[in-house]
């Protein structure tokens, strides 16, 4: 079970380089293996059995996404990006049983959450609209509340006592990644360019899937 962790985490790396080095070639090929290995490791360690199906269709179009994305198209970008939005879809419906968990530190979560990602998506889509970029401004107004949710479900398993402290702390942390990684990409595409901005999104990106994956597998494998 663990060699697929294992190639996860060598193709994860072998992406980062590839993206710092513009290496197209070793990009398309090391980027949805990384996706591929975490479908089997939850495959072979759950079974997909009860909430880990939702998990893994998470991880299916999180791969159609990561492919998607890879052409430069607007089309595809809108694609790639409902993919992704699926995909947040389908682990909010694997975390589901923590959006009734509500408690005074869940509703300071909540607001927390709300309103730094308000604050980020006011930003983009102001850049957005300044830039003319108006036919992508509803997708992306969309999808800013949709990983709102999915990291506040993730991260509200810390007040489930039915979850495991080790499986709390790697979703919490992959859910977190995963979001910044989705905040670098859409700076870097409608706002500025950051130095490294790329390496960042991809690895953020990929270390939030890993780190979701292994919490998954660490409270129901």
């Amino acid at each position: 079970m663990y060699i697929w962790f294992t190639l996860a985490i060598i193709f994860a790396t072998l992406e980062t380089v590839a993206v710092s080095k513009n290496s197209e070639r070793l990009e398309y090929f090391a980027k949805p293996a990384v996706m591929v290995c975490l479908f089997l490791w939850l495959y072979s360690s759950t079974g997909l059995q009860g909430n880990t199906l939702w998990f893994g269709l998470g991880i299916i179009f999180s791969l159609a996404g990561d492919v998607l994305l890879m052409f430069s198209s607007e089309r595809m970008f809108l694609l790639g990006l409902t993919a992704f939005l699926f995909a947040h879809i389908f682990y909010i419906t694997g975390f589901r049983e923590e959006l009734g968990n509500l408690n005074a530190w869940s509703l300071i979560l909540a607001m927390f959450i709300a309103l730094n990602v308000g604050r980020l998506m006011r930003r983009i889509v102001g850049a957005m609209r300044a830039k003319g970029n108006n036919r992508l401004v509803f997708p992306v107004i969309v999808y800013g509340p949709v990983i709102s949710v999915m990291l506040y479900a993730a991260m509200s398993t810390i007040y489930d006592p039915a979850w495991k402290t080790s499986a709390t702390l790697f979703v919490g942390v992959g859910a977190f990644l995963f979001c910044a990684s989705d905040g670098v990409l859409a700076w870097i595409k409608f706002v500025s360019p950051i130095k490294n901005g790329r390496v960042w999104n991809i690895a953020l990106y990929h270390l939030g899937q890993i780190g979701l994956v292994a919490g998954v597998i660490s409270q129901f494998g």
